[in-house]
């Protein structure tokens, strides 16, 4: 076994326990995650409260007003519950002020005790001719159910812990609602009972929803069902019954998938729900302009038409008395009625296109642990590689980016994401690793100072305990050939696979492989992978006499390469929506180089610089513009042109270099040299650059339209456009005198 060999399998051994330890830790926090733990819940909520904090919602025109019965009002008219004739006027107001529709946070469940026929029962010795008068008046709730009829008004009911019995509401009016997807029933949140209004109400309404609002294990409200399961019916929310009331009436559609409900939509209108059809809010501060006093609509009817046209109004109270308060992650206490009304802003923010409606669909979990999982491998990864320091400085810059990217979603999509797990999760990991490993280099230098210290002097020991592999940088001087690759559009292609990474990653394997085999085949070495790119140079750490024939063959290679791999793709219909058929551009320039080890005593590379190199990277970043596949380099060209198809396509300065540089394409290898085609289209080709660099625009555009009718079989139409192009601009507009044909390329 030789020695490389030996000490990479120790390097193995000495990371191999380190990372089992962080897996397994993973593991513990993916499953503690899933179980999801009380405290755990509170902690990630606080965090999307954050959100909220930095971005609060900011107001924007008005469309719902609350009317509020306030102590004002209870003051004016005396104290709760209000007789339904006072209600009924308070309906008629708004009507009469131009209101769209009304939506009462506030429930009648029973009769009123104050209607003539039930305040009789509770007088005597009433005389008859009074009591005969009285028991002719209509009741109290027949006056509310004419004014609720009257207009178009929707009543609140409100979910129960266990069923009711309520006989005078044995039958109900249902919303009409309609499901697209699975059975949205097992994910929505469930009620066995529901408390509703008293039937001459009920039926008199235009619309009925649930106003119950829950708050979440710490008592602030975050989110509020749009839909929920009652005594075994679907029901909608009260503010989406409204919205539902005053679009016209239409049903209400609920669209589900396998892992829970999507949206509600109503009038086409689709507002996002998570897995349990609950409304993440975007809250903003308390808004007193929000709302109207009751006392003030019934006794100001200018005012209240002012306030109230054309606008949503949902009744509701904000008296402490009357417990209708809610906590948000905003404001420690508001009125209940208001989370309805922001409810409601927030599908006008949406619809206008001002504010995303927040979202945290069913897939987030899904993508939070993805997060976790990949966060806390690339811990597990690289930091028994690069050390707790390195680590950490690299692990905080990705986890503030990770942070910013979250908040950025937020801002400009209103996703609601958790970042603070991952974050935890991979820091935990990296804590357990750094400390595994501190207990490995301990048990290192124990070992190294036990088996040396009675050979060398206890400096020394203490020198070797703490750098025991030296290393050296250095490098050498010599003709090398490079080449650079890049296959072409991947960044349009990458943009198909933005809801699929996973299929971006596949794909980029797929395409690296068979390029990087024919490379290492062509005995290239690979220096680095960038994105889709490659860059490889020949000639080290092995001499090779033919290195840039060579790499012109495993240009030709890759080329080659890419026309099997999109073959076997279409055959195999694994293309998965990528729009073009993948093709590569190649740079090659052949010149004066220092290879070796580059870096730093901490980290090197073995790795190859000399401006050769960076005038590589900029020919194969012309390609597209010539529209040929193979750039290679003067020297390039000197030495393999005996034996490959190359042509001189032009004099070029390059973007970053002042010296104008001479490139050929190259075309094929010994059996396009070979072709007569191609022998016909070489003294044409070279007429047309003569003609070209000597003005003679006529000549040189007979001759590049002569040369294109001959490239058509070599693929190299676009070099003969791109002159015609160029010749076509010059005839209107000529060069200076003293232009010597050279192009200076303004993009790299």
């Amino acid at each position: 076994m030789g020695l490389g060999l030996k000490r990479n399998l120790r390097a193995l051994a000495r990371t191999v326990g380190p990372r089992l330890a962080g897996l397994a830790v993973l593991v513990a926090l993916i499953l503690l995650r899933v179980i999801d733990p009380a405290p755990l819940e509170v902690l990630r909520l606080k965090t999307f409260d954050l959100y909220q904090l930095a971005f609060p919602r900011v107001p924007s025109e008005q469309r719902v007003v609350i009317v509020d019965i306030d102590e004002e009002s209870l003051n004016a008219f005396g104290q709760w519950p209000w007789p339904r004739t006072r209600i009924a006027q308070l309906v008629d107001a708004i009507t009469n002020a131009g209101a769209v529709a009304i939506a009462f946070d506030i429930m009648f469940p029973e009769p009123d005790r104050m209607s003539p026929k039930e305040y009789m029962a509770t007088l005597s010795n009433v005389d008859a001719p009074v009591r005969d008068a009285l028991l002719k008046l209509p009741s109290n709730d027949d006056v509310l159910a004419a004014a609720i009829a009257r207009s178009r008004v929707v009543l609140g009911h409100t979910g129960y812990h266990r069923k009711v019995a309520q006989t005078h509401a044995a039958s109900e009016s249902q919303s009409m609602l309609a499901t697209i997807g699975p059975d949205p029933t097992p994910f929505l949140l469930t009620f066995p009972g529901i408390i509703r209004n008293i039937p001459e109400l009920e039926a008199a309404a235009a619309g009925r929803g649930v106003l119950t609002v829950g708050h979440d294990r710490d008592g602030v409200v975050r989110r509020v069902p749009l839909v929920v399961l009652a005594e075994d019916i679907v029901r909608p929310a009260l503010a989406l019954e409204l919205l539902r009331v005053a679009t016209g009436g239409g049903a209400i559609i609920i669209r589900s998938n396998d892992i829970g409900i999507e949206s509600a939509a109503v009038q086409g209108i689709p507002i996002p729900t998570d897995e349990n059809g609950q409304v993440w809010i975007r809250f903003d501060r308390h808004n007193a302009d929000r709302f109207m006093s009751a006392k003030a609509v019934m006794e100001n009817p200018q005012a209240a038409a002012a306030k109230l046209a054309g606008k949503l109004v949902v009744v509701g109270t904000s008296s402490a008395g009357l417990f209708d308060l809610k906590s948000t992650p905003l404001e420690p206490v508001v009125p209940g009625v208001e989370i309805h009304a922001m409810l409601l802003e927030n599908v006008f923010d949406q619809l206008a296109n001002k504010e995303m409606q927040l979202q945290r669909p069913g897939y987030a979990l899904a993508l939070e642990l993805a997060a976790t999982l990949v966060a806390s491998l690339m811990m597990i990864a690289f930091v028994p590689l690069l050390g707790a320091a390195v680590s950490l400085i690299s692990g905080g810059v990705l986890a503030a980016a990770f942070t910013a990217g979250a908040f950025w979603l937020y801002r400009e999509y209103g996703f609601v994401f958790d970042f603070l797990y991952p974050l935890m999760a991979s820091f935990a990991v990296f804590l357990l690793l750094v400390f595994v490993n501190y207990l490995r280099e301990e048990q290192q230098r124990r070992q190294i100072r036990e088996a040396f210290g009675q050979y060398l002097s206890p400096q020394f020991v203490e020198e070797l305990a703490r750098n025991p592999d030296k290393l050296k940088l250095g490098g050498e001087t010599k003709e090398m050939s490079i080449l650079f690759s890049d296959v072409r559009n991947f960044t349009t292609i990458s943009e198909t696979f933005k809801s699929n990474p996973q299929g971006l990653t596949h794909l980029i394997n797929r395409l690296l492989t068979p390029l990087s085999n024919v490379v290492v085949q062509g005995k290239g070495t690979i220096d680095k992978y960038m994105g889709d790119n490659i860059m490889a140079f020949w000639n080290a750490p092995l001499d090779d006499e033919q290195h840039a024939k060579n790499a012109c063959t495993a240009a030709l290679g890759m080329v080659r390469a890419l026309d099997d791999l999109n073959a076997t793709m279409e055959q195999e219909e694994l293309k998965n929506g990528v729009p073009y058929a993948l093709k590569v551009g190649v740079g090659i320039n052949t010149g004066q180089c220092v290879v070796g080890n580059m870096g730093s005593d901490l980290r090197f590379d073995y790795t190859v610089l000399g401006d050769c190199v960076n005038l590589a990277s900029r020919l194969e970043g012309q390609t597209k513009a010539y529209g040929v596949p193979i750039i290679i380099g003067a020297r390039t060209n000197e030495l393999v042109s005996d034996a490959f198809a190359t042509l001189p396509i032009d004099l070029i300065r390059v973007k970053g270099k002042a010296e104008p540089a001479a490139i050929a394409a190259l075309i094929g290898g010994r059996e396009v040299l070979d072709d007569p085609a191609f022998r016909r289209l070489v003294p044409l080709h070279s007429q047309m650059l003569t003609y070209y660099r000597n003005r003679d625009w006529d000549a040189a555009a007979a001759a590049a339209q002569a040369a294109r009718n001959l490239a058509g079989a070599l693929g190299i139409e676009k070099l003969y456009d791109l002159y015609l192009e160029r010749i076509e601009s010059f005839r209107q507009t000529p060069p200076p005198e003293d232009w010597d044909g050279v192009y200076t390329a303004e993009t790299k």
